[in-house]
């Protein structure tokens, strides 16, 4: 049963980056730099399961990958940032991937947490059962 634990904490905690690492996405995604720099680069999370030679034994946080430093040009030349053409640089961030990202890791959070709930309850159940 403590595996269970230990499962379920670890899928909180990869689904608790996840969300971390979109909502930096999202509160980016209006970044604006010179068009000479590189633009925002997004972050992906990279999740991995654990194995231990049965089952699974839960996942980790593998890496991050980072999105493209090109970003795309924009044109904007009242912008303080602007080149002498008018451009300036935004990360190349698309809104609806990165709110289809964070439902998704907020799902899988909830999920991980009432798992663990259940496990609590079971492992009450059974200290209740052994002190009759």
């Amino acid at each position: 049963m403590f595996d269970s634990l230990n499962i379920s904490g670890s899928g909180m905690y990869v689904h608790q980056n996840w969300m971390d690492a979109v909502s930096d996405n999202i509160a980016n995604v209006n970044t604006v730099r010179p068009s000479n720099q590189d633009a925002f680069q997004a972050r992906y999370l990279i999740a991995q399961s654990i194995e231990d030679g049965r089952v699974g034994a839960g996942v980790r946080v593998a890496g991050v990958e980072l999105g493209s430093p090109e970003g795309r040009l924009v044109y904007s030349p009242e912008h303080p940032y602007a080149d002498a053409q008018g451009y300036v640089r935004r990360p190349d961030i698309d809104m609806g991937e990165q709110m289809t990202q964070m439902v998704m890791a907020q799902r899988g959070y909830q999920a991980n947490s009432a798992n663990l709930d259940r496990v609590r309850a079971a492992y009450q159940a059974a200290i209740q059962m052994g002190r009759s």
